[in-house]
């Protein structure tokens, strides 16, 4: 997958990492803006003071940030960068005694690399060539969330395991390139999820979401969910329009927030309970399963039409992750049951060369059968919903997150076991994938 660079933009934007491919010397102009040390004093219509979080603090500053940042003690010193072989083939980490314990798994934005936090640090791998970019092992402390920036020097990360490395109320904000904390949010409970944008940092609590300017981590909007311990959060990353994707306030209902429009929408999408959801990079489209894990809707973000419905299955089934393709022309599924499913979106958005650009609502148009399933006595809804066009096997009962490659008709599965997949599928024969490559990538043994 293609590394992005950062823009230029009026907003703070973070340096490149010196992993990626940009220019030795970073323009200065790329430098982010002084922080404020300011707190904003108001809050929206039945927010209280109480709810907002304990503390925003950042670090002293060094030769790349500007000299109004307050200083703040560091939680431990930092850790040393373990060198990580720059050759294009498959990395051969040497063997450890024991192989750390996975914490958390989760891609970047554009699905080009993959951050793994253990119980000792984290690691960061580049998706396609597979291979360690680097890794930070910290003494005797577990990393929880690992949250990547698309390829630049930032990154936020939550301590989490037996022995967490950071407090697991708080969101570090590490800076790569200084190799240190440059700042961190303080909270009243722990930190289930954080997501990054380039102007926003948003931060997933059990009961509520809070959303900062990424400039000067000044709080913007705060939201009351369900309880939400999984941390369910998508933000779009399309640059100037945000769209931020929760659960909503009863059993079943996303929330959808259009910061631009300023206005919110809700979508009452299934019976049961929000298992899991993905938002499509420009916003527009969001898929979701609940924790009955047989069905797949997708819907639009502006009206909360349903536009397609597809069957991962029909047994219960827990969904771990669903992704969109870059083109919108597929979805990815992985689930409890040992199978990534991929299935043809067909949502009448003019996205894709073979669909003739139409309304979504057009009752004359039969693009998708799930449209018969409610109609109640015609055909059970087994039989209505779309199938997958292609599947991949793995071992059942292991959680495993799916994204697609930036090679045509590929997909990347990382495996909380370790595993790196990555296949190719037929987008016309379909079946069974064909596995491309394979590896654990906390040993250096290959599968």
């Amino acid at each position: 997958m293609a590394a992005l660079s950062i823009p230029h933009s009026s907003s703070s934007t973070p340096l490149p990492l010196a992993w990626a491919n940009t220019s030795p010397d970073p323009d200065p102009s790329l430098v982010s803006p002084p922080m404020d040390d300011s707190r904003p004093s108001s809050m929206g219509p039945g927010e209280e003071e109480l709810d907002a979080p304990e503390s925003c603090s950042e670090v002293a500053p060094a030769v790349d940030l500007p000299s109004s940042v307050e200083s703040a003690s560091m939680a431990a010193p930092p850790p040393s960068l373990l060198p990580v072989p720059s050759s294009t083939s498959p990395p051969k980490v040497v063997a450890e005694a024991v192989a750390p314990s996975l914490l958390h798994l989760s891609f970047n934005q554009d699905h080009g690399c993959f951050a793994a936090g253990t119980d000792r640090g984290f690691r960061i791998y580049n998706c396609d060539p597979f291979r360690e970019i680097f890794r930070r092992d910290f003494d005797g402390g577990g990393i929880g969330v690992v949250e990547m920036l698309f390829r630049c020097n930032i990154l936020a990360l939550v301590g989490g395991g037996n022995n967490p490395y950071y407090p697991p109320n708080k969101v570090m904000i590490w800076d790569d390139h200084q190799s240190r904390c440059i700042g961190e949010l303080s909270f009243r409970s722990e930190v289930r999820a954080v997501r990054l944008r380039r102007d926003r940092i948003i931060v997933v609590l059990d009961h509520k979401i809070f959303v900062y300017n990424f400039a000067d981590l000044k709080l913007v909007h705060q939201i009351e969910t369900v309880p939400n311990p999984k941390g369910l959060c998508a933000v779009s990353q399309q640059q100037g329009s945000l769209v931020l994707v929760c659960p909503g306030g009863q059993k079943g209902q996303v929330r959808v927030e259009h910061y631009g429009a300023r206005r919110t929408k809700f979508i009452m999408a299934h019976d049961s309970r929000i298992a899991c959801f993905a938002l499509s990079q420009d916003g527009r489209l969001i898929a979701t399963a609940s924790t009955k894990g047989t069905l797949v809707r997708i819907f639009s973000t502006v009206d909360g039409t349903l536009l397609q419905e597809v069957r991962r299955g029909a047994d219960r089934a827990e969904i771990y992750s669903l992704a969109f393709s870059t083109d919108m022309q597929w979805l990815a599924v992985s689930s409890d049951k040992g199978t990534v499913h991929v299935f043809n979106l067909k949502v009448n958005l003019g996205l894709t060369a073979n669909d003739k650009p139409r309304p979504a609502s057009d009752p004359n148009v039969p693009t998708a059968s799930s449209h018969l399933s409610f109609i109640k006595g015609v055909l059970p809804k087994y039989f209505n919903s779309e199938w997958s066009v292609a599947q991949f096997r793995l071992h059942e009962n292991s959680q495993y997150i799916v994204a697609f490659g930036h090679q045509k008709n590929t997909a990347v599965i990382l495996g909380m076991d370790g595993s790196f997949f990555r296949c190719q599928f037929d987008p016309v024969a379909g079946g069974e994938m064909t596995q491309l490559e394979c590896y654990n990538f906390l040993k250096s043994d290959t599968f």
